[in-house]
C-alpha cells in the first residue's frame, strides 16, 4: 500500500507554542472530539522502527478508525500510514523485523478492490493479517467465521500461533441450526478455544497462489479452520493472550470465561503448552492456581518464568482487590513471586529492557512515572523523566531504546522514543497528531488535598477555567472517575468519559476527587470502601467539597456533580445525600445492587465490595443503594446509557429516570443504540453525550459560559 501521509518531524517545531496563552482560542467541542489516541505502540527489535496504533473518530462512517502507522528512524525521522482500513489493531513485530502481524475486522476484497459478495451479510470478525514494513498490501493469514482471540510470534519468526473458538464443520453448524433455529442457549452454547500453529512460509505461498485464482475456487466448505493451520492445544476457556518462550519450547496463554463475564475466578488462569509434544489432545499445564484475574503475560529471557499483571483478585490468598500488581510464575514449579513488592502504588504496563531489567509504569498519587528493577529482590527505582503520565511502554530487545506514550494536563498525548531509560528527558516525539490542541488555551490544574472525618488525607485534581488559574469563589463541577480502582491526575485525555476541559471552558472549576477506593495511595486506601461501597467514598467527596468551599475556592451556591460507570454510581448516591447540588449528569451507574450483581459482567468485585453475595449481605445491599433514598433528591439530573451495556445494564438508568420522573425532579435519559459500557462503537454517541451534558450544566448550573 502506498503511503497516504508522510511526516518529517522536528522537535523544535513540535514544541513551538504561542508565548501568550491569552492569544490562544479555547478548544471547541469539534476539536476536542477530533483528538487522536494511541491504544498501542511497539518498537522493533533493533530499535529503529515503531509501529503505532492510532485511533480517531471517522464522522462520515460513524466509526472509530484504528489504523497502523510506521515510524522509521531515517532522514530525521519519518512517519508513514501503513494501513487504511480503519479496523486494524494489536500490531506485533516479527522478531526478525521483517513483518508486522496484526488483527483486523476489515472485510475481504475482490481483485478489483470491492467488497466480496459473500462477506457483505456477515458480521465483522477479527482475523490475523500480515504486512511488510517495507510497504505493500496487507493480507489475511486466517479466515472463517470464528474471530482470532489472540496471536503470538515464534522466536525464530517462522511460525505464528493463534487462538479461536473451536471451529465447527459445515455439518456441525447445520445440525445445530436444525435443532435450535434462532434460539439462544445462554452459556450452554458457548465452547472453548483451540490454539493453532501456522507456518509463515507456507501461509505466504498459499496467499500468493490464491491471489492468482478466483476466491470462490479456493473455498473449503467442510471446515471453518484456516488452511495450513495445525491444532496444537485446546482449552475449555477463551484465550485472552498468547506468548511464546524465547527458547521456542513453550507457549503460554492466559484464559478468560467463555461467557465473557467474570463469574468464576478459576476460569482466569495461566497455562503452558509443550510445543515439542503439541497435539489437539494435549492438556496444557496450568501454571497458576489463585483467586486473581491474570493479564498481560510475558516470558522472562530465561524462558523459565512468566510475568503477569493482576488488576483484580489476589494471588496470595482469598479474593481481595488491591492496587494493580506484578508477579512472575515459575513455569516448572508453579512458584509465584511478586515483583516490586516495595512499591506503594499501582503497576500497570511493563516491558523488559535489552539487559533483562524490568521497566514499568507506576502510579503514586496524581503522577504515573517510569520505574525499573534489575531483579525481584532489588529496589523498584524511579527513573528521571518528565512530570505527568507515562503509558504503553515497550523496549527494543537489541537496543537500549524505549518507546512510550506521554501526556500532562497541558501537553496532549503523543508517542515518544528515548535512546535509553537514562535519557527520558531527551526523548523525542515521533507523532504530532494532537499538535492543534497545543495551539489552544488549555485549562491549568493542580492537586488538592483535604482531611476526611477519620483523619485520612484525600487528594484530587482541580482543573481551572482558562485564564482563572488559582482564582477564588468559582462555580464547581465535581467530576467523579470510574473504577473505583483508578485515579485522576496529571494527564491529558479528550473523550466522552474525560471531558473536564470542556466543562472548564464553560466557567466551571472541575474537581476530580481520588476518593477512597482509588489507586496510587496504597492497598489499604483501595480497600477502605469495603463494605461501604458508596457511603464511605461519598463522605470523602462531600468532605472535599466542604473543604474547597471553606478555603474560598468553590462557590457553595453553584455546585454540580457528575460521573460515568462507578462515577455514575457515586453521582446517583450523592444526589440522595445532599440538596446542595444545582445540577447532576450521570451515566451507566447503578441505583441498587441485587439486579446489578446479576446483570453485571464483573460480579467478583460487586460481591467483594459489599461484603458478600446478595443473600449473604441483604441489608447492606439495601443500605448502599440510592434507590431507597430517592425521596431526598431535588437535583435536576441528566442520564445516559448504552443500550447493550452488560457492565451496568440500561435497566438501572430506566429505574433512576422513572424514580426522578415520579418525584417531579427534572430529568432526561439518552440511550445509545448498539453501545456497550465503553461507548466505543459510534463516535457521534460520545459527542452527543457530552454536548447534551454541557447544555444541562448550562441550563441548571446557574452560570453563563464566557465567550
Amino acid at each position: 500500500m502506498r503511503p497516504k501521509h508522510l511526516v518529517v518531524f522536528s522537535l523544535c517545531f513540535f514544541f513551538s507554542i504561542s508565548a501568550f496563552a491569552a492569544d490562544k482560542p479555547k478548544i471547541t467541542l469539534d476539536e476536542f472530539f477530533n483528538a487522536v489516541s494511541f491504544p498501542d505502540a511497539k518498537i522493533s527489535t533493533d530499535g529503529r522502527s515503531v509501529v503505532i496504533e492510532a485511533e480517531r473518530a471517522d464522522w462520515d462512517q460513524s466509526i472509530f478508525r484504528k489504523d497502523l502507522w510506521l515510524y522509521r528512524d531515517d532522514n530525521g525521522g519519518t512517519l508513514t500510514q501503513l494501513t487504511q482500513s480503519g479496523h486494524d489493531s494489536s500490531p506485533q513485530w516479527s522478531p526478525d523485523g521483517r513483518w508486522i502481524a496484526f488483527l483486523s475486522e476489515r472485510r475481504p476484497l475482490t481483485k478489483a478492490g470491492s467488497e466480496s459478495e459473500d462477506s457483505k451479510d456477515k458480521e465483522d470478525t477479527a482475523q490475523l493479517y500480515l504486512i511488510s514494513p517495507a510497504g505493500g498490501e496487507a493480507f489475511a493469514l486466517t479466515r472463517g467465521e470464528e474471530e482470532v482471540h489472540a496471536f503470538a510470534w515464534a522466536p525464530d519468526s517462522h511460525t505464528l500461533y493463534f487462538a479461536t473458538r473451536t471451529p465447527w464443520t459445515k455439518a456441525q453448524k447445520d445440525a445445530y441450526k436444525k435443532d435450535w433455529k434462532d434460539v439462544s442457549q445462554y452459556r450452554a452454547a458457548e465452547r472453548g478455544d483451540q490454539i493453532f500453529s501456522l507456518d509463515l512460509a507456507d501461509a505466504i505461498r498459499r496467499h500468493e497462489e490464491a491471489a492468482a485464482k478466483n476466491p470462490d475456487e479456493s473455498k473449503d466448505d467442510e471446515s471453518d479452520a484456516t488452511p495450513g493451520s495445525r491444532a496444537i492445544a485446546s482449552t475449555p476457556w477463551h484465550v485472552q493472550q498468547l506468548e511464546a518462550s524465547p527458547d521456542g519450547r513453550k507457549l503460554a496463554f492466559v484464559t478468560e470465561s467463555v461467557s465473557e463475564r467474570q463469574e468464576k475466578i478459576d476460569e482466569f488462569e495461566i497455562y503452558a503448552v509443550d510445543l515439542a509434544n503439541a497435539s489437539p489432545t494435549q492438556q496444557p499445564r496450568q501454571l497458576t492456581h489463585n483467586e486473581a484475574q491474570e493479564r498481560d503475560i510475558r516470558w522472562d529471557k530465561d524462558s523459565k518464568h512468566v510475568f503477569f499483571n493482576v488488576e483484580i483478585g489476589s494471588v496470595e490468598g482469598k479474593y481481595v482487590d488491591n492496587q494493580p500488581r506484578m508477579y512472575s510464575v515459575d513455569a516448572e514449579t508453579g512458584r509465584t513471586q511478586r515483583s516490586a513488592s516495595d512499591f506503594g502504588g499501582e503497576i500497570t504496563h511493563y516491558a523488559f529492557l535489552n539487559n533483562g531489567d524490568l521497566l514499568a509504569t507506576g502510579r503514586l498519587g496524581t503522577e504515573v512515572q517510569l520505574y525499573s528493577q534489575s531483579k525481584a529482590s532489588a529496589p523498584f527505582s524511579r527513573q528521571a523523566g518528565w512530570a505527568g503520565t507515562y503509558d504503553h511502554i515497550d523496549a527494543a530487545q537489541n537496543s537500549p531504546r524505549v518507546v512510550f506514550i506521554h501526556s500532562t494536563l497541558e501537553k496532549p498525548t503523543e508517542v515518544y522514543v528515548a535512546e535509553s531509560i537514562h535519557k527520558l528527558r531527551d526523548a523525542k516525539p515521533i507523532t504530532s497528531f494532537n499538535k492543534l490542541l497545543m495551539e489552544r488555551d488549555l485549562p491549568k490544574g493542580k492537586p488538592y488535598r483535604w482531611k476526611a472525618d477519620d483523619g485520612t488525607t484525600i487528594e484530587g485534581m482541580l482543573i481551572y477555567p482558562p485564564g482563572k488559574f488559582e482564582a477564588k469563589n468559582l462555580p464547581m463541577f465535581t467530576l467523579i472517575h470510574g473504577g473505583p480502582i483508578d485515579a485522576d491526575g496529571n494527564h491529558f485525555e479528550a473523550d466522552w468519559y474525560q471531558w473536564d476541559r470542556l466543562a472548564a471552558n464553560q466557567g466551571w472549576l472541575v474537581f476530580e476527587p481520588n476518593y477512597r477506593g482509588s489507586s496510587g495511595y496504597g492497598d489499604d486506601f483501595v480497600k477502605g470502601i469495603v463494605p461501604q461501597l458508596v457511603s464511605r467514598p461519598g463522605k470523602d467527596i462531600l468532605e472535599g467539597v466542604d473543604a474547597l468551599v471553606k478555603d474560598g475556592i468553590a462557590d457553595r451556591n453553584h455546585l454540580g456533580v457528575g460521573g460515568y460507570s462507578y462515577g455514575g454510581y457515586m453521582t446517583n448516591w450523592l444526589i440522595t445525600q445532599s440538596t446542595q447540588w444545582k445540577v447532576a449528569v450521570t451515566g451507566a451507574g447503578a441505583v441498587e445492587h441485587v439486579a446489578n450483581w446479576g446483570n453485571d459482567d464483573t460480579t467478583f468485585d460487586d460481591a467483594y465490595y459489599l461484603g458478600g453475595l446478595p443473600w449473604e449481605a441483604a441489608q447492606r445491599y439495601k443500605d448502599e443503594a440510592a434507590i431507597f433514598q430517592m425521596n431526598k433528591v431535588r437535583t435536576p439530573t441528566h442520564l445516559v446509557a448504552g443500550a447493550d451495556d452488560i457492565r451496568v445494564a440500561v435497566a438501572e438508568d430506566y429505574l433512576l429516570d422513572h424514580a426522578l420522573h415520579n418525584l417531579g425532579v427534572p430529568s432526561t435519559l439518552l440511550v445509545f443504540p448498539g453501545e456497550g459500557h465503553s461507548l466505543d462503537k459510534n463516535p457521534w454517541h460520545g459527542k452527543i453525550k457530552v454536548r447534551e451534558e454541557l447544555k444541562w450544566l448550562k441550563q441548571y448550573g446557574g452560570i453563563q459560559a464566557e465567550q
